[in-house]
This record gives C-alpha cells, structure tokens and sequence, in this order.
C-alpha cells in the first residue's frame, strides 16, 4: 500500500517528499562544511573540535541512510516488481554519477595533473578510475597527479565512498521485499536490524575509522554495517508504519538520550536511532510555510557528489582557511546539485515512464463487479 498512517494531515503540514528534499540539502551542505576542516587541515577529523567525538558530516550520513532506508522501501511498496524497481534506482543513482566521473576525469584531470597530458592518458589508472569508479563497488579515489600539491592529495572526489554502500542498501530493500512477497512475516527486518547492530557494536566503525573487518571489494565492511544501522531503521519505520507513531516529542526525546549517552559506548546505538528516527519524523512535519519550487532544493544529491571536487579546485587555487573554504564551497556546489538536477537528474527521471506497472486486465464482467453497491442505511 502507497498510503500510510505518516502521512500528517493537518494543513500546516508540507507533503513528505518536501520534507524530505529539505533535510537531504541540509545534510549535503553539512558534509561541505565538515570536508572543509581535512581537506586544509588534514590533521583533523571534522570542522567539530577533537574533544567533541562528534562531526556534523557523519551525523547528516546517519539521517541519509535512514531517510533513503524509508523512501526506497516505499518505491518498493507502491511497486515490488524486481526489475522495475532495480531499473528505477540505478537511473536514480548512475547517469548524475557518470557525468561527474565523466568530467572528473576528461576536464579536472587534465587541467590539474602536474603529469604530461600524454602521460596522464597513458596511465593506467585514469582508465581504472574511469571504469571502476562508475562501476561503484571498485570505487578508486585517486587520479594520476591530480590535487598531488593540495593538502590532502589522496582523493579526487572523497564523498563518492558512501555511494557503493547506498547501492547494497538497495539490494537489502529488494531481498526483503522479495522474502516478504514470497510469504514470509513482515518480523524479519527485525532480525536483520539486531544483526546489523551486534556487528556495529563488533567492528566498532566511526567516522574517521572503518572499523576492523576489512572490506568488500572497495566498501570498507565496518562503515558499511555502520551506515547500514540507520537504513534498515528507516526500512524498519516504514513496514511497521502502521504501528510506529511519527512523534516529535520521542524525536526530542531519542536526541537528549544520545547527547546525554554520547561520551559513552551507548552513543554508537543511541546516534542512528536518534538522528534516522528524527529526520524521517521532520520531514513528516515539515512546515507548509516552507515549500518552495522542487528544483531549489531538488540538488542534494548533485551537490553532494560535486562538492569534494569543487573543494578541492578552490583549495588548489590557494585558498587555506577553512572557513573561506566552507563560504565558496557551500553555494558553488549548490549551484552544481541545481545545474545537475535540471540537466541530469530530472531528464533521465522522465524515462521512468517506461518502467510504469501495467494496468491490470479485468475479465469481462469487471463492470458488474465494479458497479457501486447502494449502502443500506442503519435504523
């Protein structure tokens, strides 16, 4: 079913969707800000100071995860067709990758090589980026030469290491929504969840540290399970939509038990619950004052994969403060996830036309039996 007891009804309400375009661009500008710190001071974590344990950028992944974690369980529920649904997320997530890949390596690369242009075209890894980059799961991070002078020359585009992760999240979605449609109860997200949190609790991944289980292919495994918490929060939100009330008040409440427990080992459980519990509950809140045309705030996910490189071009221009850094950063960026929605995104979001669920075939007496039946009032 589309429909869903979240759904607020009271008119000082935005639309869900609304909601949740907002929270995403936040959180894609709070991982600009906190890149700002590492990419000139590469001594540091995050734009938090160390004694805090704590960056604003980790804190916006939790809540993405757990946002897309819920929506993307409810494009499985509106339509469980296992092929429509894997064509829909992979014309979400690749054609803005493969421009920003595509570009990276053609155009940055070889303006900001310090090799020969002959000799950053005859290397190998250019290829291998080129390739295994838009390929997600052998994600590569450097290119041959480029940013090599900048602070932090060990990546090109850094905010592309979460992208493999949101892929498998999706293959999570589609297997247990499989499981479920072949008769299975709807418990068995329960489960995974406790699964996937004891594995949290072993690998000990944070941000900064990937943990101590190794990786899956170019996916740090510890980050994964960690990021995987939330996501399966927010699948677990939306399947038992029907008996978990969206409160502001356990919002806030969920919030004050991770700060007051953040300096504690209860902060690794406490955060992905706090933050993917609340943002899926403000993006159900969200006030109606503030809806705006959907392509202001439609390039979250533009400006999230265009923002290292953005930074990493202004850095290489000789800015090393890191707050001049998070000023031309933050709206040049921005004004990439708009360009990328309106150029990108939104044209290929228009082919999902052909991946609509065909109208089911009624017999021939369905007009019979669709005819309104006259209700009989009571006495």
């Amino acid at each position: 079913m589309s429909t869903s007891r979240h759904r607020p009804a009271a008119r000082d309400h935005a639309d869900p969707n609304t909601g949740f375009a907002w929270l995403r661009m936040i959180g894609a500008t709070l991982v600009v800000i906190d890149h700002s710190s590492p990419l000139v001071h590469p001594e540091r974590l995050t734009v938090f100071p160390a004694s805090w344990q704590a960056s604003p950028g980790y804190i916006a992944l939790m809540a993405f995860f757990a946002m897309s974690g819920y929506q993307i369980s409810d494009s499985w529920a509106r339509d469980s067709s296992w092929w429509r649904f894997s064509a829909r997320r992979l014309l979400r997530i690749l054609p803005p990758l493969l421009v920003v890949v595509m570009v990276t390596v053609f155009v940055i690369g070889p303006i900001f090589t310090v090799l020969t242009t002959a000799d950053y075209w005859a290397n190998i890894q250019t290829w291998r980026y080129l390739v295994g980059t838009s390929l997600l799961l052998l994600l590569q991070h450097s290119l041959p030469g480029v940013f090599v002078d900048n602070p932090y020359p060990w990546s090109v585009n850094g905010s592309l290491w979460t992208l493999p992760m949101e892929l498998i999240g999706y293959g999570i979605v589609l297997v247990v929504g499989l499981v479920i449609a072949f008769g299975v109860t709807r418990l068995v997200i329960l489960p995974l969840l406790a699964g996937l949190v004891v594995l949290d609790g072993m690998f000990q991944a944070t941000f900064g540290y990937n943990g101590d289980a190794g990786s899956l292919l170019s996916v740090p495994t510890g980050s994964l399970v960690s990021f995987m918490v939330p996501f399966v929060i927010g699948m677990a939100i939306h399947t038992f939509r029907d008996r978990i009330p969206l409160r502001p008040l356990a919002a806030s409440i969920l919030f004050v038990a991770w700060i007051g427990a953040h300096w504690t080992p209860l902060d690794r459980y406490l955060l992905p619950a706090a933050a993917g519990y609340g943002a899926i509950v403000l993006a159900h809140h969200w006030p109606r004052r503030l809806e705006v045309d959907g392509w202001l705030i439609f390039g979250s996910y533009g400006m999230y994969i265009w923002a290292f490189p953005v930074q990493q071009m202004i850095i290489h221009a000789g800015v090393r403060d890191q707050w001049v850094l998070m000023a031309l950063a933050v709206p040049i960026s921005y004004i990439c996830g708009v360009l990328s929605w309106l150029l990108v995104e939104a044209p290929t979001q228009k082919l999902r036309r052909f991946l609509r669920a065909p109208r089911p075939v009624l017999p021939p007496d369905a007009a019979e039996v669709t005819q309104p039946i006259a209700r009989v009032r009571a006495p």
